[in-house]
């Protein structure tokens, strides 16, 4: 059987989508990884991500299924959804390569205004931190914030924003390198998936694909 074969094609369909669901699994690991220090609630991007990833496990799983069966109509919703998910991943993921510490810093001011008190002070107790940045502009609501730390490491403690940058920036250029190499290899799984769908399984009934 050469390449381009029936057998060829589905053994390289459900191979690809295995690949998919470790990748799908990889990206909600790590994306989790990032929200452990407290970077989700910051950036929305990685939950951005973590839906990416939570979507290309739930399509590898109808693909396997289909390429496996040869269903038809799995296989044309496989081929639509999953360029879907490209397009979505393929931007997310040049955010996240494309976003500079500038842009995050913007982005953790804009989202620490927005928190309640609480939460302010639950995330600088497990991050020990006390307060975002402590520059001119907001100098008086550093104080104001580093009066109700309640971080173990007073009177010295660092700056929540410094280790929060510190631990996204390594977070974003893990997450868009490896959404953006994965991306190129959903149009592979399209074009794979559309050669296989308009092939005749010789096992089959010929009646049967008409």
């Amino acid at each position: 059987m050469v390449c381009g074969g029936f057998t060829c094609s589905k053994n390289a369909l459900c191979s690809l989508n295995v690949v998919y669901m470790l990748v799908g699994l990889l990206l909600i690991g790590v994306a989790a990884w990032g929200k452990g220090f407290g970077i989700v609630s910051s950036i929305h991007i990685i939950g951005g991500v973590i839906a990416v990833g939570f979507f290309l496990l739930l399509i590898s799983i109808v693909g396997l299924i289909g390429a496996v069966h040869h269903h038809q109509v799995m296989l044309f919703f496989y081929m639509v959804i999953l360029f879907i998910v490209f397009l979505f991943q393929f931007g997310v993921s040049c955010s996240c390569l494309a976003m500079n510490p500038g842009q995050q810093k913007v982005v953790l001011n804009s989202t620490w205004g927005i928190m309640s008190n609480e939460t302010r002070q639950n995330l600088e107790t497990e991050l020990d931190c006390c307060g975002l940045f402590n520059n001119t502009e907001s100098h008086a609501k550093f104080e104001a914030d580093v009066s109700m730390c309640t971080a173990s490491c007073k009177p010295t403690c660092p700056t929540c924003g410094k280790k929060m940058l510190d631990h996204a920036s390594e977070a974003l250029r893990i997450l868009g390198g490896v959404g953006l190499f994965f991306s190129f290899t959903e149009i592979l799984g399209v074009w794979l998936a559309m050669r296989y769908r308009n092939q005749k399984d010789p096992r089959a009934n010929p009646s049967a694909f008409l």
